[in-house]
């Protein structure tokens, strides 16, 4: 498995396909796989990179210096600087669009082009943000995310409707019951609080370039609602389009719809 070492641990990624490159960048608690569909049909056509987050997935735990969002973007852009890479068309879900617009805002002659889904780069609503922590505190003090909290965490993930039997649902639950004591405090919950404090970026919005952006979002997203995106196309000036029959995970609630759109896009970029 490919890895580079960045801010002193390892950084785990998969570099699938040739041609024009796009960076995946996927949502907190979840590692790459979750873009496998994409990936499979993305790397057809082009050099696919998808990066686990710290403590996600097959990378190591969080670095001691990675203090914010932007630490996160300057770590993604090590990892492009590794492989080479001078433009990017980044592809960033939920954490994965917070820090991917730090990155765009600070490196934007590296981006061809910039898709947020079900992301929000305002400051997390206060009693939202108080909410989370509260969950994070539960599970440092625990060393797991106990079957009471995955009633409360797996939900949020997927659209209202969804069967909770399903393979989707059920892995996802299997895999947070699983992370071990010092994973969960040493990176899953120091990124959870990174995350969820993070600080205003709305105000920059306007320094995208609205040709080159697109967000996307489930249209039955929880905790990154439609109205959300909206909120961020009209600062940014671009289009945005709600995935049908998906939530917060849209690329795999709605595969097929997410692929297309992602397909259609790049073909305008590259």
């Amino acid at each position: 498995m490919p890895f580079v070492t960045v801010d002193g641990q390892a950084l785990h990624y998969i570099d699938q396909g040739t041609g024009p490159a796009v960076l995946l960048a996927g949502s907190y608690l979840w590692d790459q796989a979750m873009w496998a569909p994409q990936i499979t049909a993305l790397s057809q056509h082009y050099r696919v990179i998808a990066l686990d987050l710290w403590g996600h997935g097959e990378s190591g735990r969080m670095p001691e210096c990675t203090k914010s969002l932007d630490d996160v973007a300057r770590q993604a852009l090590a990892l492009l600087d590794h492989l080479d890479i001078d433009r990017v068309t980044l592809v960033g879900l939920s954490v994965g669009g917070m820090w991917g617009v730090r990155l765009a805002l600070s490196a934007p002659q590296r981006l061809n082009g910039l898709v947020l889904m079900d992301t929000y780069v305002g400051v997390e609503p206060e009693p939202t943000r108080q909410y989370y922590f509260s969950l994070f505190k539960q599970i440092e003090d625990s060393g797991v995310i106990s079957p009471q909290l995955l009633d409360i965490v797996v939900p949020i993930f997927f659209r209202p409707g969804i069967d909770p039997q399903s393979t989707l649902f059920q892995d996802f639950r299997a895999r947070l019951a699983a992370l071990p004591a010092d994973r969960l405090r040493e990176s899953i919950v120091p990124m959870g609080r990174i995350t969820f404090g993070r600080d205003d970026l709305l105000p920059r919005l306007g320094e995208l370039n609205p040709e080159t952006t697109l967000l996307m979002c489930g249209d039955q997203d929880k905790p990154r609602p439609p109205s959300e995106t909206k909120e961020m196309a009209e600062l940014i000036g671009c289009p945005y389009v709600l995935v049908p029959e998906a939530g917060h995970i849209s690329n795999l609630e709605n595969p097929q719809f997410v692929t297309e759109a992602l397909l259609a896009f790049l073909a305008q970029r590259n």
